[in-house]
Order: structure tokens, then C-alpha cells, then sequence
């Protein structure tokens, strides 16, 4: 089973290599597959980015996945 949390896109280098924030951890990302910016939200497979999202739906993945580990914290 894959989950998939939205990461916000910080910056792209020349080779296409993103340097993206997955909620206070930072992974380089493959970002040749799709069209993105800096500031950009995106689910990753695999090192590679795979689909954009807009910053709301983003938004309410991330608090849903906050909401998820409070209560099982609790």
C-alpha cells in the first residue's frame, strides 16, 4: 500500500531535480514527468514526481493526514 502526502516544491535545478518539503522533511524529486513551478504541491512514486496539485487540495491532504495522527496519538 502507497500513501501519497503532498510535497511543496522549494526549488528546481537545471537537471530537473526539485528539491521538495514533505511537511519538514526535504527529498530531491524527479520532475522531468510533469510541469511545475516553485511552490507547487505534487505526489511522488518512486523519486519521481507524478501528478500536481492545486494548493487547497493539497492543503486538506496534509490536515487530513494531521487529523489522522493526532487521534492515534491520543
Amino acid at each position: 500500500m502507497c500513501l501519497a502526502v503532498p510535497g511543496k516544491i522549494l526549488s528546481i535545478d537545471e537537471d530537473q531535480i526539485a528539491n521538495v518539503d514533505f511537511g519538514g522533511v526535504e527529498r530531491p524529486v524527479n520532475v522531468s514527468l510533469v510541469d511545475v513551478y516553485e511552490g507547487d504541491y505534487v505526489i511522488v512514486h518512486a523519486g519521481y514526481a507524478i501528478q500536481v496539485l492545486s494548493e487547497e487540495d493539497a492543503l486538506q491532504s496534509l490536515e487530513m493526514f494531521r487529523q489522522i495522527l493526532e487521534e492515534q496519538n491520543a
